[in-house]
Order: structure tokens, then C-alpha cells, then sequence
């Protein structure tokens, strides 16, 4: 089994920053794409950043130059650093993983349970 736990989220008023993590445990091999996804109320989940297992990124519109995504595969963890946060950036905040588990020779797509980050003044 994999579980993917992240932390950091919170509080913020507007133009502040905030940095989540999100580290993966378990029957791990080896990772490929990590990254982070937002659900805010009433809308579907939307690609925040994802970053490969070479360092390579891609950002949604609307965080590209505010939010930086960076990983450390040592610790099988990814980080998200958010500044200048905007009430929009308001939401559920969801880590994802590409993991193949030992024994397995396929990549799955895991989740974590997702952490609330609130930009309000």
C-alpha cells in the first residue's frame, strides 16, 4: 500500500504565502510525475503544478509565477511554495503521485486526502 500525506495548509490573508508538502510512504519502487491539484466548492479539480522525476514542471495559468513546485526524491516528498496568494487560490489542495509499488511493473495514480488552504482577509 502507498499513502500520501500532506501538510501546510491553513489560513492566509490575501498576498501572503503559504508552503504545503506531501510525503510518500510505503511499498514504493520508484515515482514518477508528482504534483498538486485544487478542488474549490462547486468546481471540478484543477491542475495546480506537477513536476517529473527529472525536475521538469508544468503550472496552470493562473499560479505561474506565484506558486513554485519542487520535489526531493530522497524522501519521495513534493512541495508547493504559494505566494501572493489571492482569495481565489481558496481550496482543497490535493496531492498526486505516479507510484510503482515493489513487486509491480506498472505505474498506479494515488491521492492524498487533500488539505484546505483559506486566503481571506
Amino acid at each position: 500500500q502507498v499513502q500520501l500525506v500532506e501538510s501546510g495548509g491553513g489560513l492566509v490573508q490575501p498576498g501572503g504565502s503559504l508552503r504545503l508538502s506531501c510525503a510518500a510512504s510505503g511499498s514504493i519502487f520508484s515515482i514518477n510525475g508528482m504534483g498538486w491539484y485544487r478542488q474549490a466548492p462547486g468546481k471540478q479539480r484543477d491542475l495546480v503544478a506537477v513536476i517529473s522525476s527529472g525536475g521538469s514542471t508544468n503550472y496552470g495559468d493562473s499560479v505561474k509565477g506565484r506558486f513554485t513546485i519542487s520535489r526531493d526524491n530522497a524522501k519521495n516528498t513534493v512541495y508547493l511554495q504559494m505566494n501572493s496568494l489571492k482569495p481565489e487560490d481558496t481550496a482543497v489542495y490535493y496531492c498526486n503521485a505516479v507510484v510503482r509499488r515493489h513487486a509491480s511493473t506498472v505505474y498506479v495514480n494515488y491521492w492524498g486526502q487533500g488539505t484546505q488552504v483559506t486566503v481571506s482577509s
